[in-house]
């Protein structure tokens, strides 16, 4: 049963979720959800990118009153050949995206899936806070990211979750 949204968070995946929104958080709140305590100052998500389920995902945050921190359209974000354009343009990674109605919870959007989308959400980690399901990367992918991405503070979470994978028993390298 899924009670109502209370936190930004859990309202913002409440509105993917009604959606039908196909994504994967990555980032800080991925890194949360896999157990280890840290602070983050956004919400990364990177959308399956098929242009419906990215139209879903860009309403579903219009819904919620997010608009680019950019001066362009949200809905052209949905256009495959807007977000090429964008990347090889203006080196494009991440839309940002800012809510009134959500000050503190910044929501960043992958331009370009930085890894496969189809295999990582069959292995994404799926939880449900407050009867709301939420999609994360799984372990390894969310590693491998970290990795790649190399910032002092992603290369501390790797550490973390690193640890998490060995108590789990889990491999964690990717």
């Amino acid at each position: 049963m899924t009670t109502a949204p209370r936190g930004d968070l859990e309202r913002i995946f409440y509105a993917l979720e009604q959606a039908n929104v196909r994504y994967l958080v990555v980032g800080g709140v991925a890194v949360v959800l896999h157990g280890h305590p840290r602070l983050t100052a956004d919400l990364d998500l990177v959308v399956a990118l098929e242009p419906a389920n990215v139209r879903s995902a860009v309403e579903a945050l219009a819904n919620l009153g997010y608009r680019p921190r950019a001066p362009i359209p949200l809905a052209a974000f949905a256009d495959p050949e807007q977000r090429r354009a964008w990347i090889e343009e203006k080196g494009l990674t991440v839309l940002s995206l800012a809510s009134p109605e959500f000050p503190l919870t910044e929501v960043d959007l992958f331009a370009a899936e930085p890894i496969p989308f189809e295999p990582a959400y069959a292995r994404a980690l799926s939880v449900s806070i407050g009867g709301v399901r939420i999609t994360a990367a799984g372990l390894e992918d969310l590693i491998a990211l970290k990795r790649r991405a190399g910032r002092p503070k992603d290369l501390a979470d790797v550490e973390a979750l690193e640890a998490i994978a060995r108590e789990r028993g889990e491999d964690g390298n990717a």
